[in-house]
């Protein structure tokens, strides 16, 4: 982190020495057919390329042996216990800037071509062989009329290939080309959330409105008779920028809205009816279930409560450690075995020991 984390690249051969690939290739096909998952069929043809978005049935997919296609199947973690196992080794980073896991698979050449990400990746080949050429680019003009953003005047610097169990860390805006090297290869990319200021801003400042209970309107008793009725009235646009300024002194109210925001689960993520009934134990958080902490509050799920001594400490070890056992649970106030029992039956959490 110190010597590379958004700084410089870095290249771990033997990065993960057991467990890949995570899943064979008819179970990757089958994700991609799947309404619930988001995936890409990217071609590279002799005319250009073509786009498909998922989901994909088999019959839909090139043939095996065809070169220069990949297959790019989004948020695995979400779906498959061992992929959200993986993703897991990559919490040396805070939760609140990791996102999830993608798989890809490429036939001989299949790639999706020079570009660069705004965000930082590793790249962890699962099986196969792949050739990356990386670079720090200068010029970052796109092709035109391409369905993909692929740099026009890609300049790459270095070239490796990658066995299984080798990593490739990129920092954002790290210009890389990655291209199949014999067929059958298979690539985890494990992708992290840089937030748009502007966007985030939009975000929260939405959730902090609707939470804000203020009915004052505005008035202008001084206002004069007016020969400019189009013409913004001064007092008006005083009365909208303290508003605002109102609104991001709710310093509680803006961090229960970030952590809100940063625990939302994605659009097409659903929970599972809990198996069996809930019973005080050993528990889990489900593959699914985003939750972080602050010092006064814990947030799940896009929900946010405000925590407070031994309650919030056991908090912190379920979001920090995703478990707890049963002596932690059973040491719980009747109201945070309450919330446990809530999230339970939300399909957010799990027990580890069935009654």
């Amino acid at each position: 982190m110190r010597r590379h984390w958004q700084k410089k690249p870095l290249l771990i051969r033997g990065a993960v020495t057991a467990g890949l690939p995570l899943l064979n290739r008819q179970q990757l096909f089958d994700l991609a057919a799947s309404e619930a998952v988001e995936s890409r069929l990217i071609v590279r043809k002799p005319h250009g390329w073509t786009l498909r978005h998922g989901p994909l049935a088999r019959s839909q997919l090139p043939p095996l042996k065809q070169p220069g296609w990949t297959l790019l199947v989004q948020g695995v973690d979400q779906h498959l216990e061992a992929a959200h196992a993986l993703l897991q080794r990559f919490r040396f980073v805070p939760d609140a800037r990791l996102d999830d896991l993608m798989i890809s698979w490429a036939s001989d050449t299949g790639g999706v071509g020079p570009h660069f990400d705004s965000y930082d990746v590793f790249l962890l080949q699962a099986s196969g062989q792949r050739r990356w050429r990386i670079g720090r680019q200068k010029d970052f003009s796109l092709q035109p009329d391409v369905p993909l953003k692929i740099l026009s005047h890609f300049e790459p610097e270095e070239e490796h290939v990658l066995n299984p169990g080798d990593m490739l860390y990129l920092p954002p805006r790290w210009a890389h080309d990655g291209d199949a090297v014999g067929g059958d290869c298979t690539t985890c990319s494990i992708g992290f959330r840089a937030p748009q200021r502007g966007g985030l801003a939009g975000e929260l400042l939405q959730r902090m409105a609707d939470e804000l209970d203020d009915d004052t309107l505005f008035r202008d008793p001084q206002q004069t008779a007016t020969a400019h009725p189009a013409a913004m009235p001064v007092a008006l646009e005083a009365f909208a920028a303290d508003a605002l300024q109102r609104l991001l002194a709710e310093r509680e109210s803006l961090a229960c809205a970030l952590g809100e925001v940063m625990t939302e689960p994605k659009p097409r993520v659903w929970f599972d009816e809990p198996e069996g009934d809930w019973a005080l134990g050993a528990v889990r958080l489900d593959r699914r279930t985003r939750m972080m902490y602050d010092d006064r509050h814990i947030f799940i799920n896009g929900e946010s409560f405000r925590a407070g001594g031994a309650d919030a400490r056991l908090m912190r070890l379920l979001a920090d450690q995703r478990v707890l056992d049963a002596r932690h649970v059973a040491r719980a106030s009747e109201d945070a075995k309450a919330l446990l029992q809530d999230w339970f039956e939300a399909g957010w959490l799990r027990r580890l020991d069935p009654a």
